[in-house]
């Protein structure tokens, strides 16, 4: 035997392992609508960049008949490539092995990759497509799923992380996706869940379907845990490939910004989108198109806590992070899940570097028994907590209404806000006109001879007195009262002015976030 035997020996083996299961198993992952570990990577990636890493890794299982198994590449695809020309370390579960199902190597080989991924500053993606642990290898396959925890959460901050689910993801397997920083789900075909529908059928009786427990749509409008859904695992892929569009490769880097011409700052449709009367919806996103670059609004979390629009955008080209009341949806009110919402997104944000711009138009913290027994106290401080915490430039438009603690949560000047800016409208105040006309002056309301004309002209001084942002501006909380058409070249000159900006916290070891 000679060196090209040994060379022809090392493509044999290559390609057994490039097989996975085998054919047969490859055809009905085809049948489900999903592509293999390989394909996903293959469209991911930059022609002809991906590296592999690990690719002769074999289980050591001797129990249940391991001995007798050849597990090909472990069930996982691990390595390195490029995503429009910037690199990314990657894995992808092979459900082709064994359901994908993690075992000791399996996840042995899943931290090295991420290790790698963190000692080089550079975004690491999880394709998942597993049945969950290995249950063969008994508690060595839980250790595995512990390495991989443990780096998701040091590495948090370090770099983004962004899983997509294209298959099941069960029991454990779900906290690795939970912890890292985007997950995308596929709709019909990925799901997860802590414990599946026959065992919740066997405990409480319950009897419910996969998709129905934690599908897509589940994920993505119930629960939050979810950030994005696509229809199909092509869309899914561009997804991830978007999302990076906006973000640093890791915590010391700044977002790229692409080069951007216009002829016009001016939008005059601003003046017509947010209507005078203070209690009429409209859709804050038509706000968004105005101010940002055309077309580059990506919108993050679109079906969850949707009385809060949260997303990426670029502004003359620099990425910046979008925070806006929606007033389509509970008047843009804040509640439990738009708390967890903005709070996350904001912290993300400033892990990497990229601007926070804040369009306010709110009521307030949303009322109820259900909210205060749910813990809307705890939650709405997440957002007090993020904005604080937050040393990126930090810009607010107030749009109209800015009613109490709300108003002070989302990133007013005592909570550390560079600029303020405001409407000539806008209505600053520690809650609305009529609210406080009741409070008060409900002893002059009541003994007034005609009580409905007296508390209108009550409210009408206590709009002119407190509801306008003039009040504001000479305490020095509104650095600027601004003509709406101007807000996108406001906007330009303060992400401008602000490039360059340093602040410092006290040292500490971590502070306590209201979780």
């Amino acid at each position: 035997m000679d060196i090209f035997d040994k060379i022809n020996e090392l493509y044999d083996k290559r390609r057994l392992t490039e097989l996975g299961g085998g054919d047969e198993r490859i055809e009905k992952q085809h049948a489900k609508g999903k592509l293999t570990a390989r394909e996903r990577i293959d469209y991911l990636l930059d022609d002809g960049t991906f590296v592999e890493l690990n690719t002769f890794i074999e289980h050591r299982g001797t129990d249940f008949g391991m001995n007798n198994t050849d597990a090909k590449g472990e069930g996982v695809v691990t390595g390195y490539g490029k995503i429009n020309g910037k690199p990314v370390y990657l894995f992808a579960q092979d459900f082709t092995v064994y359901g994908g199902a993690l075992g000791e190597m399996h996840g042995k080989k899943i931290a090295a990759v991420m290790d790698l991924a963190a000692k080089n500053g550079v975004p690491f993606i999880g394709l998942n497509d597993s049945g969950g642990a290995r249950i063969q290898e008994g508690v060595s396959s839980l250790d595995g799923y512990g390495h991989v925890f443990y780096r998701n959460s040091i590495y948090s901050g370090v770099i983004p992380q962004i899983s997509v689910i294209m298959g099941p993801s069960a029991g454990g397997a779900v906290y690795s996706p939970a912890i890292t920083d985007f997950v995308i789900m596929v709709e019909k075909t990925s799901q997860m869940f802590i414990t599946g529908p026959k065992v919740i059928e066997t405990v409480t009786g319950e009897k419910i379907s996969s998709e129905d427990l934690g599908g897509a749509y589940i994920h993505n409008s119930k629960s939050g845990n979810a950030h994005l859904k696509t229809k199909t695992e092509y869309e899914a892929l561009d997804a991830v490939k978007k999302l990076l569009s906006y973000l640093p490769s890791n915590y010391n880097e700044k977002p790229e910004v692409e080069a951007f011409q216009e002829e016009e700052q001016l939008r005059p449709a601003l003046t017509d989108i947010v209507p005078f009367d203070s209690t009429r919806p409209y859709d804050v996103k038509n706000v968004i198109s105005q101010v940002v670059d055309p077309d580059s609004f990506y919108e993050i979390h679109p079906d969850f806590a949707k009385n809060i629009v949260v997303g990426f955008a670029k502004v003359n080209g620099q990425a910046v992070g979008l925070v806006c009341n929606q007033p389509k949806y509970l008047a843009g009110g804040l509640d439990i899940d738009s708390s967890d919402k903005a709070a996350r997104f904001i912290r993300f944000c400033d892990s990497f570097n990229i601007p926070l711009i804040t369009f306010e138009d709110v009521t307030g913290f949303f009322p109820g028994i259900k909210q205060e027994h749910g813990g809307i106290i705890r939650h709405g401080a997440k957002i007090l907590y993020a904005y604080s915490e937050a040393t990126v430039p930090k810009i607010t438009i107030i749009t109209r209404k800015a009613y109490g603690g709300a108003y002070v949560a989302l990133n007013s000047k005592s909570i550390g806000a560079d600029l303020v800016y405001a409407w000539p409208n806008a209505e600053i105040a520690v809650m609305g006109p009529e609210g406080a006309a009741n409070i008060i002056f409900a002893k002059e309301i009541a003994e007034s001879d005609d009580p409905d004309k007296t508390r209108q002209e009550k409210i009408d001084t206590y709009r002119e007195k407190f509801a306008n942002p003039y009040i504001a501006a000479g305490l020095g909380m509104v650095d600027d009262v601004i003509d709406p058409r101007e807000t996108r070249g406001k906007l330009i000159q303060a992400i401008e002015m602000l490039q360059h900006k340093q602040e410092h916290r006290p040292q500490k070891k971590h502070g306590n976030i209201p979780l």
